[in-house]
């Protein structure tokens, strides 16, 4: 019992701290509403999971003897994570529901895949947990962490929705904008930052 709650207490501070992913999620709950920010949710913590898992599996392990991998998720994430920012910066204030500038299922699971933090909380989770080759404690992890992250990631569209209701004048709409894409471009420049120096 007391590891589940560990797990589950890990899994929930992961997923409820600000990131590239959440920020995506909240300017998308603010601009399209809960209902068409799903997809990204979805798509964000399956492709989390997936990657969870397959560093549970063994690639965290193969890749750690690859220095330059690091280097490479270092940046071809921090680029991805500044065009997304650049995006939300330019994106049309006007509350629309817009099929091409909301973020859509694949889009959220690529990004889990360049996302630092991502690989920093999958590569952290297996190690504290040791669960390399504990398969029954993998799973259960898998899926303590697929609730909690689908739970914390809803809840930052609800409260991007909910923020929308207090935003009726598009110069404060454009103000948000430009502060949540200067956000992800601000964590873009630190991640890379942090790693090369």
């Amino acid at each position: 019992m007391t590891l589940i709650f560990a797990m589950c207490l890990f899994a929930f501070t992961m997923s409820i701290t600000p990131g590239p992913v959440n920020m995506v999620i909240l300017t998308s709950g603010l601009k399209h509403g809960v209902r068409r920010t799903i997809p990204f949710v979805a798509g964000s913590t399956i492709g989390f999971i997936a990657l969870l898992g397959m560093i549970g599996l063994g690639l965290g392990a193969i890749l750690s003897g690859l220095p330059v991998f690091e280097d490479v998720l270092a940046v071809a994430g921090s680029v991805f994570i500044a065009y997304l920012g650049w995006q939300i910066m330019h994106s049309d204030s006007e509350m629309k529901a817009d099929d091409q500038q909301c973020p859509g299922f694949w889009q959220g699971a690529l990004l889990q895949w360049l996302n630092p933090k991502a690989w920093i909380a999958c590569m952290s989770g297996i190690s504290a947990f040791a669960l390399h080759d504990e398969y029954g404690k993998l799973g259960v992890f898998l899926l303590l962490y697929f609730t909690i992250c689908l739970l914390t990631q809803l809840s930052w569209a609800i409260v991007g929705s909910k923020i929308s209701i207090f935003l009726s004048d598009d110069h404060w709409r454009k103000f948000i904008n430009r502060v949540m894409g200067g956000s992800l471009i601000a964590i873009a420049a630190y991640l890379v930052f942090t790693h090369f120096l």
